[in-house]
């Protein structure tokens, strides 16, 4: 076999072992899922998961940086028509919101994140993707008019938080007496109030 075949074999071996990882986090949660019962579910001795990772833990990290859905999105982001920003980043959004919601499995991994590690591998995961989508962010306060903030890195931040909040409140009100009194079109509604807030313009 040769260096690069083996390279190949390993990185497919390491995603059967995230893709083993995550439907056992999902069906038992993480702290019920063992090493073992992973490399069992990927088709491996439990040695052999040890030659790909040292732990549970870094297999959780890698699985959110590998399976981050943004290397899929950020493409159709940037291609989003829109002449002004608000334009644009109404387009954005619905974009990621079709595309998130295509991958509920990677919204689940988040909140185990949130919930259960409070948010400690979020420095890997962005070491990961503000370099390939920050720029865009700063394109944007570059060429698109009628924006009041000037700092890309807190825009990018508010942006995130926006469609996290969006899928959190989704998740806590589906199928409950607020989601009936929610009007028909919640996501424009959402968006609105993101680009302009809650407060009536003053004339």
């Amino acid at each position: 076999m040769t260096k690069k075949d083996a390279t190949k074999k390993g990185e497919v071996t390491r995603l059967a072992v995230e893709d083993a990882a995550i439907e056992l986090f999902m069906k038992q949660g993480y702290h019920a899922t063992s090493m073992r019962q992973i490399a069992e579910r990927a088709g491996l001795a439990l040695g052999g998961i040890y030659n790909h990772f040292t732990s549970k833990d870094e297999i959780f990290e890698a699985i959110i940086v590998d399976k981050h859905p943004y290397k899929r999105i950020l493409p159709l982001i940037l291609d989003a028509e829109g002449e002004t920003a608000e334009e644009f980043l109404r387009h954005a959004f619905k974009i990621i919101v079709a595309e998130l919601n295509k991958e509920p499995v990677f919204l689940q991994i988040m909140l185990i994140e949130l919930v259960e590690f409070k948010g400690k591998h979020g420095a890997g995961m962005l070491k990961e993707i503000v370099p390939k989508v920050l720029p865009s962010f700063e394109k944007m306060l570059k060429v698109r008019k009628g924006l009041r903030i000037s700092n890309p890195a807190f825009f990018l931040r508010s942006f995130f938080g926006m469609i996290i909040s969006y899928f959190i409140t989704e998740m806590i009100t589906a199928n409950s007496v607020l989601s009936k009194l929610m009007p028909k079109n919640a996501t424009d509604v959402y968006i609105d109030v993101y680009l302009h807030g809650v407060l009536a313009g003053q004339n």
